[in-house]
């Protein structure tokens, strides 16, 4: 695990500018992977970045962080305003859990429905594990299929 290079900053108190942060946080990380990423324009599709996958471009939601659950846990929320998100809004939640500097790419299938997920980075046997830094999923590799 990559040592945290955000530890030394304060946590942005106001949810919407820490969630304008975290976007940017993702597309430098994806870009440093290689990634192409893309922008909506506006704030009313269902996502905040494409990702071309070259044969295809898949949509990703972007959250965050910064709320314990338990003792290793995190919560992150999984909704908009009007509550769950609605099937084949994205394809992907990019889920930053800010204090340990670790992403987990989950396809919407998997938390289809949900109003938050529970993200433990440093538990071997946690239920999202295998998409701890998942960012081959992003890329088109793996098993993952998110047709639509």
């Amino acid at each position: 695990m990559r040592k945290n290079r955000w530890l030394g900053m304060r946590i942005i108190k106001n949810c919407k500018k820490r969630g304008e942060w975290v976007e940017l946080v993702f597309a430098m990380r994806a870009i440093e992977l290689g990634l192409w990423l893309a922008r909506p324009w506006g704030e009313s599709s269902g996502y905040d970045f494409t990702v071309d996958q070259g044969s295809r471009i898949v949509r990703v939601q972007v959250k965050s962080t910064i709320f314990k659950e338990g003792a290793e846990g995190y919560s992150c929320t999984l909704k908009d305003s009007k509550g769950p998100y609605r099937k084949n809004s994205f394809d992907f939640v990019a889920a930053y859990v800010i204090p340990e500097d670790v992403w987990f790419i989950l396809p919407e299938k998997k938390i289809r429905g949900m109003w938050s997920v529970g993200l433990y980075p440093k538990l071997e046997t946690a239920k999202y594990r295998e998409y701890q830094e998942a960012w081959h999923l992003l890329r088109g590799e793996g098993a993952v299929n998110v047709g639509r």
